[in-house]
């Protein structure tokens, strides 16, 4: 594991695929995990861009996985991300084109926002596996006529017990090329998910650690805003990619597991 002496940290904040699960499979004894990480002290958050669930469904989830009593506050995905983006450029809401899930469809109503095909002020975009060449198509028009082009995350893949399939990024990839427009992504790496989790938790950026599988991402936004960071193996990340990447984070590790059992993170109430 490499590492610099961490002091002062009071929570963390977890992604979720690569970190916590692979699709259907969690990564280690969640339960064991999150014990420990009570038995230091520390708040949580979990940090996703995986905007395909509400916050209540990734909570019914980890109790499936056996981790119980968390609640919908401490999720922030990016579906809440995207939402809140578009709230503050498009103050009184109004109608948005989606390609996506659920669970930005839910977002995006309850901040104001309908979904419609013709005469809206944004496409919203993310991972959406049952994506047509015709919803492709419609968004491309839409934003070649001016509509505001929104991405949920720049995943470009997925990890999966199978091994990567495609993700959100691959999808904008598709708009992108077709409209010759770049997306404003609401996701990570964009500071803004890891703002949202700081001011739940009601800390300072330097107070917590960042754990996530996507230097690229995780480890870039968490940088950026001034977390310390922890990058895992278990997602979609080799070890040579994880030296490789600069500014270095503070911990590379196998996995969650490794990280919370570690007796060198000194815990300051």
């Amino acid at each position: 594991m490499n590492h610099n002496l961490i002091t002062s940290i009071k929570a963390l904040i977890l992604d979720m695929d690569g970190v916590l699960w692979r699709e259907r499979e969690p990564i280690g004894d969640l339960p064991a995990i999150f014990a420990q990480i009570a038995a230091h002290g520390w708040k949580v958050v979990l940090a996703t861009n995986n905007g395909t669930r509400t916050p209540q469904q990734y909570v019914e989830r980890l109790a499936g996985f056996g981790v119980i009593g968390l609640e919908t506050w401490q999720i922030v995905n990016s579906a809440q991300a995207a939402a809140l983006l578009l709230k503050r450029r498009f103050p009184n809401g109004g109608q948005v084109y989606l390609v996506g899930e659920e669970g930005v469809r839910i977002a995006l109503s309850e901040h104001g926002f309908t979904l419609s095909d013709t005469d809206v002020l944004a496409v919203v975009a993310g991972i959406d596996r049952q994506v047509t060449y015709a919803k492709l198509r419609q968004a491309t028009l839409l934003i070649n006529a001016g509509a505001l082009f929104v991405g949920t995350n720049p995943d470009r893949t997925f990890p999966t017990p199978e091994g990567l399939v495609p993700g959100a990024g691959s999808i904008l990839a598709a708009i992108e090329a077709s409209t010759y427009t770049a997306p404003i992504i609401a996701g990570k790496p964009s500071p803004l998910m890891y703002e949202i989790a700081l001011e739940r938790l009601g800390l300072r950026a330097e107070e917590t650690l960042v754990v996530g599988d996507r230097p690229e991402t995780d480890i870039a936004g968490a940088q950026a805003i001034g977390c310390h960071t922890a990058l895992v193996l278990s997602g979609v990340t080799t070890r040579e990619q994880a030296l490789a990447w600069r500014p270095e984070p503070d911990i590379i590790a196998d996995d969650l597991s490794s990280v919370v059992n570690t007796s060198w993170l000194q815990v300051t109430g």
